[in-house]
């Protein structure tokens, strides 16, 4: 089983509690002593200054420390993190990549050998957050460094880099290091694609020297209970960004993938999730645009909509809002 919940306050971290980990999305600083949660420097813009994003899970939760990767899990999923300094590589020969870029396959390859040692061999789902998402530095946008480096990683890996990958986002803080967090199982999920979008990973030369790769959404099963994920998804059909500067129009567009995206989850997988059963999380590139999003999100999914507002950098520059979620349902 797998829960994900919505907060200001942050659960108990208890073997007994089920709690498998989570993210904290606040412009204060970071609360110290909580290894099981991600600090993400974004500003909540809805409600408190402090979003908590919880993930429980059944059973008696075990944890662990390997290679600066903090993990929780228990019987049937693992949830983990790692934050790393881009700037212990600054050094690095120019020829082996940038700094950010080596961090990238640095954190990566070390998440699939942790996954291999403890028997969780399958990622159902990525968060990546870097600062500067859509600054560009060594000639090269940094978001299109962190793909080649991620890139890197899975093929190193043994990992598919087309095909049946995991869901995930990437987005921009306002400040800290590139943090990276994951969840994996036991069992492959089913990756689900949008038939309104070229795949991530088939993206052309003109978004970077490698494609960014993940899935539209990926579906599990899990101990009884199915469970979506679905990644970031902004204002793009085929690989083009539509509705430059109109954030309206974006986030219907962006309503529009998510409803394609489910459509076809139902039919690959029977899963049965309409746009109503999803938590969302809204990551807004201007504060002030919080309201006209919230609107339309209210309007198109319904007034009851379970989402929470944060303020981030998107992948691409001309993309001004992005929207993720997850529903867990029962297995058929």
């Amino acid at each position: 089983m797998l829960n994900v919940s919505y907060g200001s306050a942050l659960p108990g971290e208890g073997q007994d509690s089920g709690l498998l980990g989570g993210l904290i999305f606040s412009a204060l600083p970071p609360i110290a002593d909580t290894p099981a949660f991600a600090h993400i420097a974004m500003a909540r813009l809805d409600q408190d200054a402090l979003l908590c994003e919880s993930l429980h899970g059944n059973g008696v939760i075990r944890a662990g420390l390997l290679n600066d990767i903090h993990y929780r899990f228990n019987d049937h999923l693992l949830f983990g993190i790692v934050t790393i300094d881009e700037n212990l590589f600054a050094g690095t020969p120019k020829q082996e990549g940038t700094p950010l870029q080596i961090a990238t396959r640095h954190a990566y390859r070390h998440i699939f050998s942790l996954l291999h040692a403890q028997g969780f061999p399958y990622v159902l789902r990525f968060w990546n957050y870097m600062a500067d998402i859509n600054a560009v530095t060594d000639d090269l946008e940094r978001y299109r460094q962190f793909n080649l480096g991620r890139q890197q990683a899975f093929a190193e890996s043994g990992q598919a880099v087309a095909g049946n990958v995991p869901a995930a986002c990437a987005l921009g803080t306002a400040s800290g290091p590139l943090t990276i967090t994951f969840l994996a199982g036991r069992q492959p999920s089913v990756a689900i694609e949008n038939p309104r979008q070229i795949s991530a990973y088939d993206y052309p030369e003109q978004y970077g020297p490698r494609s960014p790769l993940f899935s539209r959404a990926s579906v599990a099963t899990v101990d009884q209970q199915r469970i979506f994920l679905l990644s970031g998804t902004a204002s793009i059909v085929g690989h083009e960004t539509r509705h430059t500067g109109d954030v309206a129009a974006q986030t219907t567009e962006s309503l529009a993938n998510i409803a394609a995206v489910l459509t076809e989850a139902n039919l690959k997988t029977n899963a049965q999730c309409a746009l109503q059963a999803l938590d969302y999380i809204v990551y807004i590139r201007h504060a002030e645009d919080i309201a006209q999003v919230r609107q339309i999100i209210e309007q198109q999914v319904g007034p009851a909509v379970r989402a929470a507002y944060v303020q981030a950098d998107i992948c691409r520059a001309d993309l001004l809002v992005e929207i993720e979620g997850s529903a867990a349902l029962p297995a058929n």
